[in-house]
């Protein structure tokens, strides 16, 4: 973490005049943070969303579902918490935000997600394809062992 000392530029002529800091003490210290996108700026304070947690919408098409999440969590975290409530594994899933696909890497707040925002949740099409593929082989396996034609008979 960085501090750098901050100088002020004016004196309050009261100690009652209204601040947007919501009460917080200073100390005319500023406190600097480096955000996952690289970008260096100065440190919540006072539960102003450092720790904030969002409820997001998932949609699956047919169903709905509300999950808690930090706010500063990636897509490849709230793959992982959708693959526990809907059964589709996170590689299995597509998450679209707004219109666009959204990468594993990306930060929910980074990308604009806010409180009750809905989030699409489409499985992968190649995905689905290679699994009924594997699906209708195993079906044929079985039909084409003898012991199922001995059973018929």
């Amino acid at each position: 973490m960085i501090r750098l000392r901050s100088k002020k530029l004016f004196k309050r002529s009261s100690s009652k005049a209204g601040g947007s800091n919501g009460g917080c003490s200073r100390n005319g210290d500023i406190q600097w943070e480096l955000r996952p996108g690289g970008m260096l700026v100065q440190k919540r304070e006072c539960g102003e969303g450092a720790d904030e947690v969002i409820t997001v919408r998932i949609s699956t098409g047919s169903s709905w579902h509300e999950i808690s999440i930090g706010a500063t969590a990636t897509f490849g975290e709230l793959k992982t918490v959708v693959g526990m409530v809907t059964g589709l594994e996170p590689r299995e899933q597509r998450l679209l935000f707004k219109g666009k696909e959204r990468e594993d890497g990306d930060h929910l707040h980074m990308v604009g997600v806010r409180d009750k925002d809905k989030v699409l949740v489409l499985e992968d099409p190649a995905i689905k394809e290679r699994k009924l593929m594997m699906m209708a082989m195993a079906e044929r396996q079985v039909m084409s062992s003898p012991r199922h034609t001995i059973i018929e008979v």
